[in-house]
C-alpha cells in the first residue's frame, strides 16, 4: 500500500512560514523518527536519503503574512494541502501526524497520534519539513542578522523578544502572534519612539 505520510512544522513560530511535508517513500530508510529526536546532522543526513530515494516529495509553503490573514488552522491546511499537490505518484492512503484531520474533505486521509514517530513515511514528512524550513530560517538570518533566525528559527525565546524590542518587527514576522500584536499596538501608542 502507497501511503502519503504528511506533517508539519513552525505551527507555534512568533516568525517565517508554516512548512508541510508530503512523502511517498519508495522503499525503507534505516533511522527514520519523528525530526524532533534526531540532531540537526542526523535530520540533514536523513533528509538527503529521503529526497535520493523516496518514490515522492512535496514541501507547502505558507508566508508569516498568510497566516497572519488566513489564521493558524487555514494556514496548516493549505500548507498540508500544497505539499500534496506535488504528490506525483498514485497512493491508497494519506496519514497526517496529530490528532486533527487538516485535510478531513480528502477520504483518503487520517490521523495517527505520534505518526511522526511510529510511521515511516510520516516520519520522512516531518524531517524533510523542518531541514526545508530550517535552511530557509537560516538564509532569513543573513538578511537579519540581528534576531537569532539561525537558532531558534523563529520561535519565541528571550533572545528573540530581546531582538524584537531592540530592532522591531520584520515582514517575516507574524503579526497576528500575541508577542508580536503587544510590541506592534505599544509602538502605535508610543509613537515609536
Amino acid at each position: 500500500m502507497m501511503t502519503v505520510g504528511i506533517d508539519e512544522v513552525g505551527r507555534g513560530c512568533w516568525a517565517g512560514p508554516v512548512v508541510a511535508g508530503a512523502v511517498v517513500l519508495a522503499q525503507p530508510i534505516s533511522g527514520l523518527k519523528d525530526s524532533k529526536k534526531l540532531s540537526k546532522h542526523q535530520r540533514e543526513k536523513l533528509g538527503f536519503m529521503i529526497n535520493e530515494q523516496a518514490a515522492a516529495i512535496g514541501i507547502g509553503w505558507v508566508s508569516a503574512k498568510e497566516v497572519d490573514t488566513i489564521g493558524l488552522t487555514a494556514a496548516v491546511r493549505l500548507a498540508m494541502s500544497r505539499a500534496l499537490d506535488e504528490i506525483q505518484v498514485e497512493y491508497d492512503a494519506i496519514i497526517i501526524d496529530g490528532n486533527f484531520n487538516f485535510l478531513a474533505d480528502n477520504p483518503k486521509a487520517t490521523t495517527i497520534v505520534k505518526a511522526d514517530d511510529l510511521i515511516p513515511a510520516v516520519s520522512a514528512a516531518s524531517i524533510v519539513a523542518k531541514v526545508a524550513r530550517d535552511n530557509y530560517m537560516a538564509d532569513l538570518s543573513l538578511q537579519f542578522p540581528h534576531y537569532g533566525f539561525e537558532s531558534h528559527v523563529g520561535y519565541g525565546t528571550a533572545k528573540h523578544l530581546a531582538a524584537l524590542h531592540a530592532h522591531g518587527v520584520t515582514g517575516h514576522h507574524r503579526k497576528t502572534v500575541k508577542p508580536v500584536a503587544a510590541l506592534l499596538q505599544y509602538e502605535s501608542m508610543n509613537g515609536d519612539q
